[in-house]
């Protein structure tokens, strides 16, 4: 009985020891954080979205979409707040989303 105890005894003192083993060696192989090159992001363009387009966007539902689509044509997105197409509350929320391309010059 006596070696049992000893048998657990060291078999407990040897996990114990182990541990901090295996927890160092996981804290030192972190998982790579999601940079803004990872997580690629399809910035949707105000110019040239549709309807359906325009409603994937947070808080842009159909009439949002509608008032978005007949103030166009936008030079910035930040027009949106200028032309008083969008709150500030509801700009701040797709600012990041969206994009307001220009059409190339016509070739001369």
């Amino acid at each position: 009985m006596k070696n049992l105890w000893k048998s657990a005894l060291a078999i407990a003192s040897f996990s114990l020891l182990m541990s901090p083993m295996a927890f160092a060696k996981e804290a030192a192989t972190p998982s790579p954080a999601p940079t803004a090159a990872s997580a690629k992001v399809e910035l949707i363009d105000l110019n040239s979205a549709d309807k359906k387009e325009l409603s994937t966007l947070p808080k842009i539902g159909d009439v949002r979409s509608d008032a978005i689509i007949k103030g166009r044509p936008y030079k910035g997105k930040d027009e949106l707040l200028s032309k008083k197409i969008l709150t500030e509350d509801v700009y701040n929320g797709i600012k990041d989303l969206v994009i307001a391309k220009q059409k190339p010059a016509a070739k001369k």
